[in-house]
């Protein structure tokens, strides 16, 4: 994929609108809610309510590039059909806004996206996840005009992962084999005939790779376990595992995917010495810097005494499921996917526990009686407009007590 307009059918680099979308941009995304928790050190007291504010949250560089570029694709194009691949980014009230304002959001599935209809005249977003290689060169052979958000820590993730597979190394990539960074991040290994790659969920996955290359799991076995949806086609555990290179999604958790590459990187020592070790595996840490700081961020409000946390973000958002896993090792943590989940006349909150994919459940009474402080932080595709919704929310439900 290219960095740089292309015969003016693909862009990457905006439209040099940015000042023509700022005051819609605002409108539709800023909060004088988090100004204010800004300006007064991220913490807001009311009637025996401490509202305290991580000091990273929220819209990221790539996220607001993103979402910026789809603004000014549409003031670009006021009369052109305008698609997007997915959606830009996991927040419901982002993509809600794009289709407000005439984009159509194309939905895909195992079987891909469905690019049939699509034509020169049409133009294409893509999201900040990036697309599959296959995806790209279709919309490409189509003709359409091409809008690339992919955010530029993705690219980094997707150059190391070509490196790997160019060198003969498969990628084990730590990240969820469904979702559209990693189903990306996967496909850049196709540009070189031997590229391979595996997904893995977690550490718990992670052990069951360290398995087969100490001798305890069979190929089968390994096969059963992450074929067809998380490994390369034809790939082959007795071929391509013998030389690993990690890399994860940029919105892991981080100390998580430090300490699987750790523990591949060991197992291999041990199994076939130092030097088969640096010959054979590589390591490099491609957790996005955005991500990195919301995690450090929460970590360091968790060191404070806290009675729960709320975070805010997209049901379907990794980064913001891992910002909840993160606080719910250390204090009652509420996942809310918006502001609409706390519901101050019922007094409950529909939440997302954490630790748990497809699941929802709803709680009453779950704010503690009397003074309480609850922490507060969002995922990096979630508007500060939210975040202070919910803040105002919370308030909302203590004074109904």
């Amino acid at each position: 994929m290219g960095s740089t307009a292309d015969s003016g059918t693909y862009f990457r680099k905006g439209f040099g609108l940015k000042a023509d979308v700022e005051g819609e941009l605002s409108a539709d995304y800023s909060g004088q809610i988090v100004d204010f928790l800004r300006a007064n050190d991220y913490t807001l007291v009311e009637s025996g309510t401490t509202i305290r504010l991580a000091r990273e949250f929220g819209f990221c560089y790539g996220v607001e590039r993103a979402v910026e570029y789809a603004y000014q694709t549409r003031r670009k194009f006021p009369g052109r059909p305008l698609y997007l691949v997915g959606e830009i980014i996991h927040n419901p009230h982002v993509n809600d806004r794009l289709r407000e304002m005439g984009v159509t959001i194309l939905e895909g599935g195992d079987a891909g996206f469905d690019f049939s209809g699509l034509g020169p005249t049409d133009v294409v977003i893509l999201p900040a996840f990036g697309v599959t290689i296959d995806d790209f060169a279709a919309l490409r052979e189509l003709g359409c005009v091409l809008v690339d958000t992919t955010c530029g820590s993705v690219l980094n993730v997707w150059k190391r992962v070509e490196v790997y597979a160019r060198d003969g190394f498969t990628a084990l990539i730590h990240g969820k084999h469904y979702h559209e960074e990693t189903r990306a991040t996967a496909s850049q290994v196709r540009k070189h005939a031997n590229g391979h790659y595996l997904v893995v969920r977690n550490m718990e996955e992670a052990q069951v790779v360290c398995g087969f290359v100490e001798g305890r799991l069979s190929r089968q076995a390994l096969l059963d376990r992450f074929s067809p949806h998380a490994v390369s086609p034809d790939f082959d555990p007795d071929m391509h595992l013998k030389r690993i290179g990690v890399a994860n999604q940029t919105t892991m958790l981080a100390s998580e995917s430090l300490a699987i590459a750790a523990e591949v990187g060991d197992v291999m020592e041990r199994v076939r010495g130092r030097e088969a070790r640096e010959r054979d595996f590589r390591s490099f840490d491609t957790i996005c810097s955005a991500t990195q700081e919301r995690q450090d961020a929460v970590r360091e409000l968790l060191a404070e005494p806290l009675d729960a946390m709320v975070v805010i973000g997209g049901f379907n958002s990794s980064n913001t499921i891992s910002l909840t896993a993160l606080c719910a090792e250390r204090v009652t943590t509420y996942h809310v996917e918006s502001p609409e989940g706390i519901d101050p006349i019922a007094g409950t909150i529909h939440h997302r526990p954490a630790g748990v994919e497809h699941r929802e459940a709803t709680s009453a009474d779950w704010l503690p009686r009397g003074e309480i402080r609850i922490g507060i932080t969002a995922g990096a595709s979630t508007p500060n407009s939210k975040i202070g919704e919910a803040v105002q929310r919370i308030f909302e439900t203590r004074a109904g007590k």
